[in-house]
């Protein structure tokens, strides 16, 4: 009785076996199984080319396994993460490009990296809608547009002759002048709100963290009006001579501009 319940076990296993095996053997093979690492590399600029930047980006990442320790796998992690930020995968484009500045400290490329490290995070904090909706940079979240001028940053100072340096102190720039216009925003938000003393604040460190860039009109004026709400006089008249001084033909506005310095609509 018990080797007769032992081979009806054995054959409903060897059915399982049989049911299954079937779904393994359909098993897709890998199309690029047989290429050589420069076919799959032309396969992968094609595909690049036709703004196929998922499909890339995979290609790329064979290609970087399949030709690892050559100098073709660094160009592939490189293009890889061009493509990833193509295709919008920000987090994966940053993690591949911060692998290939670890890896390859070295490289030739090092200069490239950076910048695009730098630019996948300056894309970012512009927002692929922001031409629709009008939305003030000033008014996102500011850490992409931080991290952005932390690479440019490294380039400029460790390759100051590079090609991608004049782009990248432009954009350093106007990160700049972003950061600061989103400390008046802030600024402005607790004026309307009536809450002076934190408007004092945030005015004070625009002025303090970014001096001599455009948003600085607004945050002298700022603090102008929440010393006057406040009762305080002389740092009232104290902040008035110095927008005068800097601004000679500004007059003091009743209540802080809506509008960002930037902006040409």
């Amino acid at each position: 009785m018990l080797n007769c319940r032992l081979s009806v076990l054995a054959l409903t296993l060897l059915g399982f076996i049989a049911i299954f095996l079937p779904g393994c053997s359909s098993t897709p093979d890998d199309p690029t199984a047989a290429w050589a690492p420069e076919k799959i590399y032309s396969e992968a600029r094609d595909e690049a080319s036709a703004g196929a930047w998922d499909r890339a980006a995979m290609l790329f990442e064979k290609l970087e396994g399949r030709a690892a320790g050559t100098p073709l796998a660094q160009q592939a992690q490189i293009e890889k993460a061009y493509a990833q930020f193509r295709a919008t995968e920000k987090i994966q484009a940053i993690a591949t490009l911060d692998r290939f500045l670890k890896l390859h400290p070295a490289s030739p490329a090092i200069d490239y990296a950076l910048y695009l490290k730098g630019l996948v995070n300056f894309n970012d904090n512009l927002g692929l809608f922001s031409f629709i909706t009008k939305q003030d940079l000033s008014e996102r979240d500011q850490k992409a547009a931080k991290d952005s001028f932390e690479a440019f940053k490294e380039l400029v100072t460790r390759f100051p002759d590079s090609k991608y340096s004049p782009d990248a102190r432009q954009r350093m720039t106007y990160i700049v002048n972003s950061l600061a216009s989103y400390e008046v925003h802030v600024a402005r938000f607790y004026y309307s709100k009536g809450a002076y003393v934190a408007a004092v604040n945030r005015a004070q460190l625009a002025i303090t963290d970014y001096p001599g860039v455009p948003a600085i009109k607004e945050a002298l004026e700022i603090l102008t009006l929440s010393y006057g709400a406040l009762g305080m006089q002389e740092l009232k008249s104290d902040a008035q001579r110095v927008l005068d001084k800097n601004f000679p033909k500004a007059e003091t506005p009743n209540k802080p501009s809506s509008n960002a310095w930037w902006k040409f609509w």
